[in-house]
């Protein structure tokens, strides 16, 4: 009799199925396991088992597997004075075996089940080829999950190592190209995800190179948008040509706007860009030369001090 093994092949954690259905127990079990002869004694099976440490021993012929000796047989033949009995005359004939290309969670299925300490395991030919016990499947499990732990401590840290890693985009607009507005943060804000970074955090982003967008298309001749993903930062820089900005101070008043009808009938130029750019910025700039252009610098950190709104 035996402890179950405390691992269940209907409700384990994901990691611990994968590896019983992908282990097959030829990968677990005990190869060239110790067996005795049907005509040698149960003493002499007895020191097979003291000098080996084992509970059971497989009887075979051939490698064909005849029955097996316990050590609750041997205990109960020296209790009954029959120490001295061949194996063929006491041995258990009717043994449930298990196939070498059978999945691990049989085996454990098997040793939950019927509590015996051991399986001998048989190949297709039904040769004995091994013999296995809660202990190789827990030692190889053990071992499997050790290996799985490294890797996805290697692959953390390479996510890790991918996340510090400074990464720069840039996005072109063009004047009055509404239909290409917004890809830029569209972009950015993908990039942002796969960093899995606070989902507040990639908002205030996502609305500070939006507004940046739509200004240059409305307000520019054009220009670029430039992102750079830092370790704690994300850098917006937005650079165009065109009229540039008369009263820098005016322009960041919110409603303040100089787009002409055509812009707000198209839902645009509502005043609000640069306001809701810097509102959304840890840290913002503006530098306009009328008749040169502009260049707009936002800047929010990934792990901000203080709350900023939305």
């Amino acid at each position: 009799m035996r402890d179950d093994i405390p691992i269940s092949p209907d409700d384990s954690p994901s990691v611990v199925l994968e590896l019983i259905y992908r282990l097959k127990i030829k990968d677990v079990m005990t190869r060239s396991p110790i067996t005795a002869e049907r005509n040698q004694t149960l003493r002499h099976i007895q020191t097979l088992m003291r000098a080996n440490y084992i509970t059971g021993v497989p009887i075979v012929e051939n490698r064909r597997l005849l029955g097996i000796v316990s050590i609750g047989d041997i205990v109960t033949a020296l209790d009954l004075g029959y120490i001295n009995d061949t194996a063929e005359d006491r041995m258990t004939r009717n043994v449930i075996v298990l196939e070498d290309d059978m999945p691990l969670s049989f085996a454990i299925s098997y040793l939950n089940k019927y509590r015996y300490g051991r399986f001998p395991v048989l190949n297709k030919s039904r040769e004995l080829v091994g013999i296995i016990t809660s202990k190789d499947v827990i030692r190889t499990l053990l071992v499997e999950m050790n290996r799985e732990v490294l890797r996805l401590e290697l692959k953390h840290q390479k996510q890790v190592s991918d996340l510090d890693t400074l990464t720069e985009l840039e996005y072109t607009t063009t004047r009055y190209d509404f239909e290409a507005a917004g890809h830029a943060s569209t972009e950015i804000k993908k990039e942002l995800k796969r960093r899995n970074l606070d989902p507040k955090i990639i908002r205030r982003i996502a609305i500070a190179v939006y507004e940046l967008e739509i200004n240059q298309v409305v307000h520019s001749y054009g220009g670029t948008i430039h992102a750079s993903i830092q370790g704690d930062r994300v850098v917006i820089t937005a650079d165009d040509t065109g009229p540039g900005i008369e009263n820098v101070e005016l322009a960041l008043q919110e409603g303040w706007s100089t787009a002409n009808e055509w812009i707000r009938s198209l839902g645009f130029g509502a005043g609000m860009g640069l306001a809701n750019t810097q509102r959304v910025s840890d840290e913002f700039s503006i530098e306009s030369k009328p008749g040169v252009g502009t260049t707009v610098r936002s800047v929010v950190y990934l792990t901000p001090s203080k709350e900023k709104e939305e």
